[in-house]
This record gives structure tokens, C-alpha cells and sequence, in this order.
């Protein structure tokens, strides 16, 4: 009976999780699609992009078999503890929100955000009380749409959706006055960098409070695969450390997103 007991005890453990779980030599990798130049998907079908190219380094330095699964932002992490991937490779960031849900990697990349509005607009976004009524599109589930909530929640008209491609749509269709976007994400997809290009960035670039924002994009897994998250620990480590992580950096971007993690970059 004692046996029984302890048999049936060890399964719980097991199936609850408790147990510390061994790296699966088929590892399945997450990703909201599209994000350009993050990943993308090419004219042939394929899954392609910065995050694409690092993910299957990681995986090729891990000696890991991995593939690729898409999953919407707003269920990303609901997917991962149904155990329907081993791990989240979409440009999450590190926030204490979501380190009480998942088990996140040393960071692979840092990036601000910015706000948005059309060039002829004359909007003050640091004056607070002008901004009434305005209305500012973000991701669902973003941290974009954490600190617009806080901080601007009791004055902007915040619309919430489910990609940051249908909140650039609806700022070129002039459906939005402001949209607040990952800065690399809207250097891809929206003109406003020159001086005759149709929209323009307004007030400084934010990456703070790091209680919303983080301290960088990482890697997400559950809490008991810690042995997973340490192998591509060491892969991150190792692609900064030998300089892949800046070749495939600057085939994607013309400005520095690193975050040279243990101090392995040069």
C-alpha cells in the first residue's frame, strides 16, 4: 500500500509539474506573426526574419531540433502552460507581471517605444490635459498597452487590437490620431523618419518604468523547464559571445538593438 502510495504521488508530482522537467530533443518555438523585419512570412511560405534567423542559431548552438509554431499575441502565454509549444521566441519583454507566469531566458535584445501621429498634427504628449478625448491605438496585451493604460488612461481614447499591423492600418487611414509602437517594428512598416514623409514621432523615446517595460526582449518558458531555459542561456551567451549576434543584426537593421548579456560582447 505504502508503495502504491508513493507511486501514485510521484505521478502527481510529475503531472503537476513539480518535477524539474528534462530538455525534449524536439523543442517547439512560438512566435506572433507577422512582425517585420522580426518575422515574416516570404512568398514561398516560409517563416522568415530577424527572430527567425537568431531562433534556429540558438537552436543549431543548442543542438536542438526545433520548429516553429504561430500563435496570436493575446493567447501566447496561455498556449505555452497548455503545453502547446516549450517555448515563447517573439519579442517578449521581461516584466514582473509576467515573471510570476513564466521562467524568461537572459535577454537577446533591447528596444524603446514610440508615439506616432501625422505629420500636420500638432500634438503635446507630454501636455497631459490637451490630450482629452485623442485617440491611441495599441497591441492588445502589450506592454504598450499596460503603460498607455496608466499612465494616459483617464485622458486618451485607448483602442486596443490584435497586431501592431492593424494599428498602423488604422493610423494611415486617419481612424487614429496617435498610435504608441515598438520602435523597430514602426521603422518598418511606417513612413515618418524624413522630413516629407506623412507621419512623424512625437516626444522622447520611452523605456520606462522598467516595471512595465523591463529589461529587455527575452526567451519564455514554463517555471520547471529550467534546465531548457539555461541551454539557450548559454546559446545567447555564445552568439553575442563570437560576434553572430551583430552579423544578423545588421542584416535587419541600421541601429544597435544588443544587449550584450554577462558582459560576453566584446
Amino acid at each position: 500500500m505504502k508503495r502504491l502510495l508513493s507511486a501514485t504521488c510521484m505521478a502527481t508530482l510529475l503531472i503537476s509539474g513539480g518535477a524539474m522537467a528534462k530538455t525534449p530533443d524536439n523543442v517547439k518555438l512560438a512566435i506572433d506573426v507577422p512582425y517585420e523585419p522580426f518575422v515574416y512570412r516570404a512568398p514561398n511560405g516560409q517563416l522568415e526574419g530577424f527572430e527567425i534567423d537568431l531562433g534556429n542559431e540558438l537552436c543549431k548552438r543548442a543542438k536542438l531540433d526545433c520548429s516553429w509554431v504561430e500563435q496570436p499575441w493575446d493567447g501566447i502565454i496561455p498556449g505555452l502552460m497548455a503545453r502547446k509549444y516549450d517555448a515563447i521566441l517573439s519579442s517578449m519583454a521581461i516584466t514582473p507581471e509576467r515573471e510570476r507566469q513564466v521562467l524568461f531566458s537572459i535577454p537577446y535584445y533591447n528596444t524603446p517605444s514610440i508615439w506616432i501621429t501625422a505629420r500636420d498634427r500638432d500634438i503635446n504628449i507630454e501636455d497631459h490635459d490637451s490630450l482629452k478625448g485623442l485617440s491611441v491605438g495599441v497591441q492588445r496585451g502589450s506592454i504598450r498597452d499596460v503603460y498607455v493604460t496608466e499612465m494616459y488612461g483617464d485622458v486618451l481614447d485607448i483602442r486596443r487590437y490584435g497586431s501592431s499591423q492593424d494599428v498602423e492600418n488604422d493610423l494611415e487611414n486617419g481612424r487614429l490620431d496617435l498610435a504608441f509602437e515598438d520602435y523597430p517594428l514602426a521603422m518598418e512598416s511606417i513612413d515618418f523618419r524624413d522630413d516629407d514623409s506623412p507621419f512623424k514621432q512625437i516626444g522622447p523615446e520611452i523605456s520606462t518604468p522598467k516595471r512595465i517595460f523591463g529589461s529587455g526582449a527575452a526567451m519564455a518558458f514554463r517555471t520547471r523547464d529550467k534546465a531548457l531555459a539555461e541551454t539557450f542561456n548559454q546559446a545567447i551567451r555564445d552568439v553575442y559571445a563570437d560576434g553572430t549576434f551583430d552579423k544578423l543584426m545588421q542584416q535587419y537593421f541600421d541601429y544597435d538593438l544588443s544587449t550584450p548579456p554577462d558582459s560576453a560582447k566584446p
